[in-house]
Protein backbone atom coordinates (compact mmCIF):
# COMPACT_ATOMS: atom_id res chain seq x y z
CA UNK A 1 0.00 0.00 0.00
CA UNK A 2 1.56 3.43 -0.78
CA UNK A 3 0.30 6.57 0.90
CA UNK A 4 0.45 10.16 -0.06
CA UNK A 5 -0.06 13.57 1.76
CA UNK A 6 1.08 17.20 2.35
CA UNK A 7 3.25 18.00 5.56
CA UNK A 8 2.11 21.64 4.92
CA UNK A 9 0.42 23.52 1.86
CA UNK A 10 -0.33 27.13 0.65
CA UNK A 11 1.42 30.35 0.27
CA UNK A 12 3.61 30.25 3.30
CA UNK A 13 4.95 27.20 2.67
CA UNK A 14 4.47 23.58 0.22
CA UNK A 15 6.05 20.04 0.97
CA UNK A 16 4.22 16.86 0.22
CA UNK A 17 5.34 12.96 0.32
CA UNK A 18 4.58 9.85 -1.48
CA UNK A 19 5.58 6.69 0.71
CA UNK A 20 5.63 2.93 0.02
CA UNK A 21 7.49 0.54 2.37
CA UNK A 22 9.17 2.73 4.68
CA UNK A 23 11.20 4.69 1.60
CA UNK A 24 9.19 7.75 0.52
CA UNK A 25 10.50 11.30 -1.52
CA UNK A 26 9.82 14.90 -0.88
CA UNK A 27 8.28 17.15 -3.62
CA UNK A 28 9.54 20.86 -2.29
CA UNK A 29 10.11 22.15 1.48
CA UNK A 30 8.87 25.42 2.02
CA UNK A 31 8.98 25.36 5.51
CA UNK A 32 12.30 24.66 8.43
CA UNK A 33 14.06 21.72 8.69
CA UNK A 34 12.59 21.41 12.08
CA UNK A 35 9.30 21.71 11.40
CA UNK A 36 9.61 19.43 8.52
CA UNK A 37 10.93 16.56 10.70
CA UNK A 38 8.54 16.81 12.98
CA UNK A 39 5.79 16.51 10.61
CA UNK A 40 7.96 13.35 8.90
CA UNK A 41 7.32 11.98 12.23
CA UNK A 42 3.96 12.26 12.87
CA UNK A 43 3.76 9.97 9.50
CA UNK A 44 6.47 7.05 11.07
CA UNK A 45 9.12 8.59 8.45
CA UNK A 46 12.19 10.01 9.05
CA UNK A 47 14.93 11.95 6.79
CA UNK A 48 16.95 8.45 6.73
CA UNK A 49 14.02 6.96 5.11
CA UNK A 50 14.13 9.94 1.82
CA UNK A 51 15.03 8.25 -1.60
CA UNK A 52 15.63 12.05 -2.93
CA UNK A 53 14.04 15.34 -3.13
CA UNK A 54 12.11 16.75 -5.93
CA UNK A 55 11.95 20.54 -6.38
CA UNK A 56 9.02 22.01 -8.81
CA UNK A 57 10.80 25.64 -8.76
CA UNK A 58 12.88 28.30 -6.98
CA UNK A 59 10.26 30.67 -5.02
CA UNK A 60 10.59 30.61 -1.04
CA UNK A 61 7.61 28.52 -0.13
CA UNK A 62 8.49 25.79 -2.09
CA UNK A 63 12.75 25.60 -0.98
CA UNK A 64 12.47 27.65 2.10
CA UNK A 65 13.38 24.82 4.06
CA UNK A 66 16.54 23.25 1.97
CA UNK A 67 19.38 24.62 2.99
CA UNK A 68 19.45 23.80 6.33
CA UNK A 69 17.79 20.21 6.18
CA UNK A 70 20.36 18.91 3.33
CA UNK A 71 22.76 20.43 5.68
CA UNK A 72 22.23 18.01 8.00
CA UNK A 73 20.71 14.83 5.86
CA UNK A 74 22.88 14.98 2.36
CA UNK A 75 20.27 13.60 0.07
CA UNK A 76 20.05 13.69 -3.63
CA UNK A 77 17.86 17.24 -5.21
CA UNK A 78 16.27 16.70 -8.57
CA UNK A 79 14.59 19.44 -10.38
CA UNK A 80 14.92 21.44 -13.73
CA UNK A 81 18.46 21.77 -15.14
CA UNK A 82 17.84 25.66 -14.81
CA UNK A 83 15.65 25.76 -11.14
CA UNK A 84 18.80 23.40 -9.67
CA UNK A 85 21.38 25.79 -11.26
CA UNK A 86 19.59 29.01 -9.52
CA UNK A 87 19.43 26.88 -6.51
CA UNK A 88 23.20 26.82 -6.79
CA UNK A 89 24.24 29.79 -8.07
CA UNK A 90 22.28 31.47 -4.75
CA UNK A 91 23.70 29.48 -2.28
CA UNK A 92 20.68 28.45 -1.38
CA UNK A 93 21.60 24.82 -0.95
CA UNK A 94 24.64 23.95 0.36
CA UNK A 95 27.26 23.47 -1.94
CA UNK A 96 28.29 20.14 -2.23
CA UNK A 97 24.13 19.08 -2.85
CA UNK A 98 23.98 15.92 -5.21
CA UNK A 99 21.90 17.84 -7.98
CA UNK A 100 20.09 15.61 -10.51
CA UNK A 101 18.58 17.20 -13.81
CA UNK A 102 15.15 15.39 -14.19
CA UNK A 103 13.94 16.94 -17.46
CA UNK A 104 12.83 14.99 -20.42
CA UNK A 105 13.35 11.45 -19.16
CA UNK A 106 12.09 8.92 -16.54
CA UNK A 107 14.55 8.64 -13.73
CA UNK A 108 14.73 5.89 -10.94
CA UNK A 109 14.68 7.66 -7.58
CA UNK A 110 15.26 4.76 -5.36
CA UNK A 111 12.60 2.50 -5.64
CA UNK A 112 10.63 4.87 -7.50
CA UNK A 113 10.04 5.82 -11.19
CA UNK A 114 9.92 9.55 -11.56
CA UNK A 115 8.85 12.26 -14.51
CA UNK A 116 8.56 15.26 -15.32
CA UNK A 117 6.51 17.48 -17.00
CA UNK A 118 5.94 21.46 -17.33
CA UNK A 119 3.79 23.96 -15.74
CA UNK A 120 3.45 27.48 -16.80
CA UNK A 121 4.72 29.72 -13.63
CA UNK A 122 6.54 32.91 -13.80
CA UNK A 123 9.57 31.44 -12.22
CA UNK A 124 12.78 30.28 -13.82
CA UNK A 125 11.65 27.02 -14.49
CA UNK A 126 8.66 25.14 -13.12
CA UNK A 127 7.86 20.88 -13.03
CA UNK A 128 5.21 18.79 -12.05
CA UNK A 129 5.87 15.67 -11.26
CA UNK A 130 4.23 11.68 -11.87
CA UNK A 131 5.86 9.46 -9.56
CA UNK A 132 5.72 6.13 -10.17
CA UNK A 133 5.86 3.63 -7.09
CA UNK A 134 8.12 0.51 -6.61
CA UNK A 135 4.24 -1.69 -6.70
CA UNK A 136 3.24 0.91 -9.80
CA UNK A 137 1.24 2.72 -7.93
CA UNK A 138 1.18 6.36 -9.77
CA UNK A 139 0.90 9.93 -7.83
CA UNK A 140 0.54 13.41 -10.18
CA UNK A 141 1.45 16.71 -8.79
CA UNK A 142 0.35 19.51 -10.26
CA UNK A 143 0.79 22.95 -8.34
CA UNK A 144 1.83 26.44 -9.24
CA UNK A 145 0.66 26.72 -12.45
CA UNK A 146 -1.42 29.57 -14.30
CA UNK A 147 -2.97 26.80 -17.02
CA UNK A 148 -3.94 23.22 -17.48
CA UNK A 149 -1.67 22.40 -20.65
CA UNK A 150 -2.04 19.72 -22.88
CA UNK A 151 1.50 18.44 -21.51
CA UNK A 152 0.27 18.63 -17.86
CA UNK A 153 -3.23 16.99 -18.60
CA UNK A 154 -1.61 13.83 -20.25
CA UNK A 155 0.47 13.19 -17.11
CA UNK A 156 -2.41 13.74 -14.42
CA UNK A 157 -4.54 11.20 -16.19
CA UNK A 158 -4.73 7.36 -15.30
CA UNK A 159 -2.95 8.40 -11.78
CA UNK A 160 -3.98 6.67 -8.78
CA UNK A 161 -4.00 9.80 -7.11
CA UNK A 162 -4.00 13.91 -8.54
CA UNK A 163 -2.41 16.61 -6.16
CA UNK A 164 -3.69 19.49 -8.13
CA UNK A 165 -3.89 22.98 -7.36
CA UNK A 166 -6.74 25.03 -6.38
CA UNK A 167 -4.71 28.88 -5.61
CA UNK A 168 -7.89 31.22 -5.56
CA UNK A 169 -11.43 32.25 -5.69
CA UNK A 170 -12.12 34.78 -8.81
CA UNK A 171 -14.21 36.51 -6.49
CA UNK A 172 -12.49 36.86 -3.61
CA UNK A 173 -9.51 37.81 -5.63
CA UNK A 174 -10.83 40.38 -7.82
CA UNK A 175 -12.75 42.10 -4.67
CA UNK A 176 -9.50 41.20 -2.01
CA UNK A 177 -7.03 43.70 -0.83
CA UNK A 178 -4.31 42.80 -3.26
CA UNK A 179 -2.72 45.73 -5.46
CA UNK A 180 -3.86 45.28 -8.98
CA UNK A 181 -0.82 44.30 -10.58
CA UNK A 182 -0.37 41.12 -8.27
CA UNK A 183 -4.19 40.23 -9.18
CA UNK A 184 -3.62 40.17 -12.60
CA UNK A 185 -0.09 38.48 -11.95
CA UNK A 186 -1.78 35.53 -10.36
CA UNK A 187 -4.61 35.13 -12.67
CA UNK A 188 -2.46 35.27 -15.83
CA UNK A 189 -0.98 32.21 -17.05
CA UNK A 190 1.62 32.41 -15.47
CA UNK A 191 0.52 32.54 -11.87
CA UNK A 192 -1.99 30.49 -10.47
CA UNK A 193 -4.76 27.55 -11.01
CA UNK A 194 -8.48 29.29 -9.84
CA UNK A 195 -11.39 27.07 -8.27
CA UNK A 196 -12.93 26.70 -11.48
CA UNK A 197 -9.66 25.60 -13.45
CA UNK A 198 -9.12 23.06 -11.00
CA UNK A 199 -12.64 21.82 -10.82
CA UNK A 200 -12.86 21.37 -14.62
CA UNK A 201 -9.81 19.50 -14.63
CA UNK A 202 -11.38 17.25 -11.86
CA UNK A 203 -14.18 16.62 -14.04
CA UNK A 204 -11.85 15.79 -16.99
CA UNK A 205 -9.67 13.26 -15.00
CA UNK A 206 -12.98 11.67 -13.13
CA UNK A 207 -14.62 10.97 -16.55
CA UNK A 208 -11.46 9.45 -17.04
CA UNK A 209 -11.03 7.01 -14.27
CA UNK A 210 -9.14 9.06 -11.82
CA UNK A 211 -10.61 8.14 -8.23
CA UNK A 212 -8.54 10.49 -5.51
CA UNK A 213 -7.36 14.08 -5.58
CA UNK A 214 -5.86 16.16 -3.37
CA UNK A 215 -6.59 20.21 -3.79
CA UNK A 216 -3.59 22.03 -2.88
CA UNK A 217 -1.52 25.79 -2.44
CA UNK A 218 -5.35 27.02 -1.22
CA UNK A 219 -4.73 30.91 -0.74
CA UNK A 220 -5.03 32.00 2.76
CA UNK A 221 -6.01 35.63 0.96
CA UNK A 222 -8.05 34.63 -1.78
CA UNK A 223 -9.45 31.04 -1.06
CA UNK A 224 -10.89 28.66 1.41
CA UNK A 225 -10.86 24.91 1.64
CA UNK A 226 -14.25 25.22 1.65
CA UNK A 227 -15.22 26.91 -1.67
CA UNK A 228 -12.50 25.04 -3.35
CA UNK A 229 -14.50 22.11 -2.56
CA UNK A 230 -17.64 23.76 -3.40
CA UNK A 231 -16.25 24.89 -6.67
CA UNK A 232 -16.01 20.84 -7.37
CA UNK A 233 -19.38 20.02 -5.80
CA UNK A 234 -20.66 22.17 -8.63
CA UNK A 235 -18.74 21.34 -11.65
CA UNK A 236 -18.94 17.22 -10.86
CA UNK A 237 -23.16 17.82 -10.20
CA UNK A 238 -22.96 19.83 -13.95
CA UNK A 239 -21.49 17.28 -15.27
CA UNK A 240 -23.76 15.01 -14.06
CA UNK A 241 -21.49 13.06 -11.66
CA UNK A 242 -22.49 12.68 -7.86
CA UNK A 243 -20.21 13.91 -6.01
CA UNK A 244 -18.47 11.37 -3.11
CA UNK A 245 -19.68 8.35 -5.66
CA UNK A 246 -16.97 6.29 -6.27
CA UNK A 247 -14.28 9.18 -5.40
CA UNK A 248 -12.88 11.69 -2.93
CA UNK A 249 -11.70 14.90 -2.99
CA UNK A 250 -9.88 16.34 -0.34
CA UNK A 251 -8.86 20.04 0.72
CA UNK A 252 -4.98 20.08 1.88
CA UNK A 253 -4.08 21.50 4.85
CA UNK A 254 -2.10 24.86 5.33
CA UNK A 255 0.02 24.58 8.64
CA UNK A 256 0.03 20.63 9.37
CA UNK A 257 0.02 17.72 8.11
CA UNK A 258 -3.32 16.46 6.11
CA UNK A 259 -5.36 12.78 6.00
CA UNK A 260 -3.06 10.39 4.44
CA UNK A 261 -4.58 9.50 0.99
CA UNK A 262 -3.69 5.17 0.68
CA UNK A 263 -3.50 3.63 -2.68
Amino acid sequence: MARFTTLYSGSSGNCAVVEESGRCLLVDMGKSCRLTQNALKELGLTPQSLDGILITHEHSDHIGGLAIFLKHHPIPLYGSAATLQYLAEHRLIPEHTRLVDIDGRTEAVGGFQVQSFETSHDSVACRGYRITTPSGKVVSIATDLGFVSDEVLANLLLSDVVALEANYDEQMLLLGPYPRMLKQRIASRRGHLSNDESAQTLVRLMINGCKKFMLCHISQENNTPELALESVRVALLRAGLVPGEGCMVQAARRHEVSPVIEF
